[in-house]
């Protein structure tokens, strides 16, 4: 008899066509859900009949109160190598084995500098009045030579757009609470005293930090307001870095210049939310990963996963 495996936030619908499924083929029927199902109730009926899933990234969290509901659960795939959204000793308590991928960091540095350059020269407002026949250049772009990039986060994704910037022509600064003079000096960036001076010093500032208790919320009010008003705020790595709300309210009031976002507290993001349609937000729906060779290597893995599970030899585990 077949186990039954979902694949959970399938947006783009390429699950099925990125990777060749052949191997587990006669083992697994495999169930697709392009749409993101919000709620724990409706997750639960959603897959609560198949033994193996897969999920992209945390796009769908698995908290014990989901684990406990999903009792023919025996295989779950994340993609990337670790996800922060599953409670993987919940998971081993319940003899769920977790594995995971390999992944790209290329393709969220690259997105990080698409919204810095979209910022810097006013795209969002530019091609907008372009395609509605309407003031032909009303704005003075930012330039990024002889700019300051400020680096919140210098591990191997910050020191990627930090060496972009460099590239660029601008002075990189950099801060986290536990970079030294040293590793900074390898980077060739300067090291900030504080998350407070490089805030006060820097034209452009980005986000490059794994989400903790220690890092959630670590850009409120009193942080923005340290801000220059013709500073740019970029955030890639999570949402709940930065308080909404009080970059809502900078933006409305502005307090800073603006902000491109990758990521949200809430995911996918609300139809109602401001950053919407804040004229001076660039957002994009969590783009970061995405990307063709990224995809290629979530897939064939999952697919890899699985087949190795199937024969008693999981790979790639995590829980």
């Amino acid at each position: 008899m077949k186990l039954s495996c979902a694949v959970l936030d399938d947006y783009q619908d390429v699950a099925l066509r990125t990777a060749d499924w052949s191997s587990v083929a006669d083992a697994v029927d495999v169930d697709v859900f392009r749409e993101h199902i919000d709620g724990e109730d409706a997750l639960v009926d959603a897959i609560g009949k198949h033994e193996i899933v897969v999920i992209m990234r945390e796009r769908t969290p698995f908290p014990r109160s989901v684990l406990a509901r999903l009792p023919r659960l025996r295989l779950l795939v994340t993609t990337g190598p670790g996800n922060a959204s599953v409670d993987m000793a919940a998971a081993a308590e319940q003899g769920v084995v977790v594995c995971g991928t390999g992944g790209t960091l290329e393709p969220t540095a690259e997105l990080t500098w698409a919204l810095i350059l979209g910022l810097a020269r006013s795209l969002p407002a530019e091609t907008a009045a372009l395609r509605s026949g309407g003031p032909w250049q009303q704005t003075v772009g930012t330039d990024i030579v002889g700019s300051t990039l400020g680096v919140i986060g210098l591990g191997r994704l910050g020191r990627q757009v930090a060496k972009i910037g460099q590239a660029f022509g601008a002075d990189v600064v950099a801060w986290s609470q536990n970079l030294t003079a040293e590793a900074a000096a390898e980077a060739g960036v300067r090291r900030a005293d504080s998350l407070e001076e490089l805030l006060e010093v820097s034209d452009f500032v980005t986000i490059h930090l794994v989400l903790s208790d220690r890092t959630r919320g670590l850009l409120g009010a009193p942080e923005l307001a340290r801000m220059r008003p013709t500073a740019y705020l970029v955030n890639t790595s999570r949402g709940p870095i930065v308080d909404e709300d009080a970059l809502v309210d900078a933006l409305r009031a502005g307090r800073i210049a603006g902000a491109g976002l990758d990521v949200f507290a809430v995911e996918p993001l609300p139809a109602d939310h401001p950053f919407r349609s804040l004229p001076t937000v660039l957002a994009t729906p969590h783009l970061g990963y995405v990307s063709r060779r990224t995809y290629d290597i979530f897939f064939r893995e999952a697919v890899e996963d699985i087949a190795a599970f199937l024969a008693g030899a999981p790979v790639r585990r995590i829980a």
